[in-house]
Parts: C-alpha cells; sequence; structure tokens
C-alpha cells in the first residue's frame, strides 16, 4: 500500500510540468498562437499536462502594452487554458475600453483573416496578427497614465 501511495504521488507531481522563463514564448507556436501574446519579463510558467491549464508570473510589474493603439495590463500573475489557436478562462490580462479597464477571458487566433481576437466576456475586439509577432516590453504606470491622458485630450 505505501509503495501504491508513493507511486500516486510521483505520477501527480509530473502533470504539472515547470518551465523557465525563455520557454514559454517558443510554447506559444506550438499552440497556433503568436509568441507577442506576452509580454517578455515572464519570471517563470507552469502548464498542466491534464488540462492545458497555466500559470505565469512575471518578474516585474506593473506591466502595461500597447497593441495597435490598444492599452493592455498584465497583472503580476496570468492564468488560463491552452488550446489549439485559443487560450480560454483568462485571468490577470486586462484591455483600456474607453476609460474603464475590462478583463480579457478569452483570446482566438483568426488565421483566415490574419487577426486576433480578444473576448470580454460576451464582447470581442480583433486586433492584427502581426502586432503579436514580436515580444512585447512591459511600460511602467508612468508611461501608462501618459497614455490615458492622451486618449481622453483626444
Amino acid at each position: 500500500m505505501e509503495k501504491l501511495a508513493i507511486f500516486c504521488l510521483c505520477v501527480l507531481s509530473l502533470t504539472v510540468i515547470s518551465f523557465s522563463a525563455t520557454d514559454v514564448h517558443d510554447l506559444l507556436p506550438l499552440y497556433n498562437l503568436p509568441k507577442g501574446l506576452l509580454p517578455q519579463n515572464i519570471k517563470s510558467y507552469t502548464l498542466s499536462t491534464v488540462d492545458s491549464s497555466f500559470t505565469i508570473e512575471l518578474s516585474s510589474h506593473p506591466c502595461y502594452v500597447n497593441f495597435n493603439g490598444q492599452s493592455v495590463y498584465y497583472d503580476r500573475i496570468i492564468k488560463g487554458k491552452l488550446g489549439f489557436g485559443k487560450v480560454s478562462e483568462v485571468s490577470g490580462i486586462q484591455a483600456k475600453k474607453f476609460f474603464l479597464w475590462v478583463s480579457v477571458t478569452g483570446i482566438d487566433v483568426d488565421e483566415e483573416n490574419g487577426m486576433i481576437e480578444f473576448y470580454v466576456g460576451a464582447l470581442s475586439q480583433k486586433l492584427p496578427a502581426d502586432e503579436f509577432e514580436t515580444i512585447p516590453t512591459c511600460k511602467v504606470k508612468g508611461i501608462q497614465d501618459s497614455f490615458s491622458y492622451l486618449e481622453a485630450s483626444i
């Protein structure tokens, strides 16, 4: 019985794989996702071999990125489930819509039209996929406040 318990613990410990920070961007294309969906300051991540759920930890915080005029905020911890050409059950990513920050809940690749579709609840927004070819660098909040000021004054 003791051997069976040890075997079960060993199997369970293999269901979550940890990778180094440099591998996560190389993993995304294997799921038909662009490398630039995530910022460069990844400290670590885990990926479950059971259900493809993941947890990503950023090394610095706050993290703001601008994609094609769309302001995006990455929390220190990002979670979700990887699928081929999509990410579901997303938490830890927000997009600015007008003056509000809204949570991104899913991401889909629209290969036919060369777009990436971001879901915010039942709503969605498409951005050109080529915006996500390069891995973005995080900006600090001070820069984000400047974007907000410019958006408000236009």
